[in-house]
């Protein structure tokens, strides 16, 4: 299995005990296995208090059982390729407050090359709505900070234009200005660089934000992803249109970007119990 889909040493591990704990279940005659047997498999797990999460890693091993077993002549599992994997539950992304944001951008000392680098990071990162490995891949010759703007190479070697504010646009000057020149060389292409000058990494990016978080005493699981999801729901809450977030943080799906719909229509629900008169108690709750 290994080979055929360049699978991790652990995922062959997981998925030959997942195909394993499944034949030692079976109790049939050899010969095709029925997609129902699956199923009733399956039902078994969930009812034992199996996450929907590792049902459907199990149906995915007994596909690449099928898969290994097909390149030998043999159809005895391809009933495994019929069973849908369960649908996941999606989880609520955590993302900041306006004011928790505010003090995050407040925290970085500007005394210091990296300090400065941090702040324009941080400032970067909430004002785009980047992935992190989107924003260590950056190039100097990837910012036009004329146009408040900058070329991105997102999932998929899709590229897209991302513009951001002034607030950005300043901290990545004075990073520009004051703090890389103090780090890398003239010839070092990467925008964020490191304290010795290379390129910056995504583990990088996440231990300078849990330290900030850490001095805020912010008790959230917090990491770069979060800031990408504290913009989309900034810009929703601020009466941004879906499908311009869609565009912005690069996402094929539109269903991609609902996910932070619920916070906004949270927030909504907010505004018009405080506003409106007549709106206490308010008799309908965001979905």
């Amino acid at each position: 299995m290994s080979l055929q889909r360049n699978y991790s040493p652990n995922t062959v591990r997981a998925y030959l005990a997942d195909v394993h704990s499944f034949l030692e279940s079976y109790r049939g005659a050899p010969g095709p296995i029925p997609s129902h047997v699956i199923r009733a498999y399956l039902a078994t797990l969930m009812a034992k208090g199996f996450e929907k999460k590792s049902i459907a890693r199990k149906v995915s091993a007994l596909r690449a059982f099928h898969r290994a077993l097909r390149t030998q002549g043999s159809e005895d599992m391809s009933a495994a390729v019929h069973v849908s994997l369960p649908k996941m539950d999606r989880k609520l992304p955590s993302f900041l407050t306006i004011d928790e944001m505010h003090e995050l951008l407040k925290s970085p000392s500007h005394s210091s090359p990296l300090g400065i680098r941090d702040q324009a990071i941080l400032e970067f990162l909430y004002a785009t709505g980047i992935r992190v490995s989107e924003c260590v891949a950056l190039n100097v010759s990837d910012l036009d900070l004329r146009m408040h703007s900058i070329r991105i190479m997102g999932k998929g070697r899709k590229e897209r234009v991302v513009l951001f504010g002034r607030k950005a646009a300043d901290a990545v000057a004075d990073y520009l200005a004051r703090g890389r020149p103090k780090l890398a060389d003239a010839n070092e292409k990467a925008l964020f660089v490191n304290r010795n000058g290379g390129r910056l990494t995504d583990r990088s990016v996440r231990r300078l934000l849990d330290r900030y978080i850490e001095q805020l005493a912010i008790t959230k699981q917090i990491s770069p992803h979060s800031i990408r999801h504290t913009f989309a729901t900034h810009m929703l809450e601020g009466g941004a249109d879906l499908r311009v977030v869609q565009e912005l943080l690069g996402h094929a799906s539109l269903s991609s970007t609902q996910i932070y719909t619920h916070t906004a229509r949270e927030h909504l629900v907010r505004v018009y119990e405080a506003a409106h008169p007549r709106a206490h108690p308010l008799h309908f709750t965001a979905e």
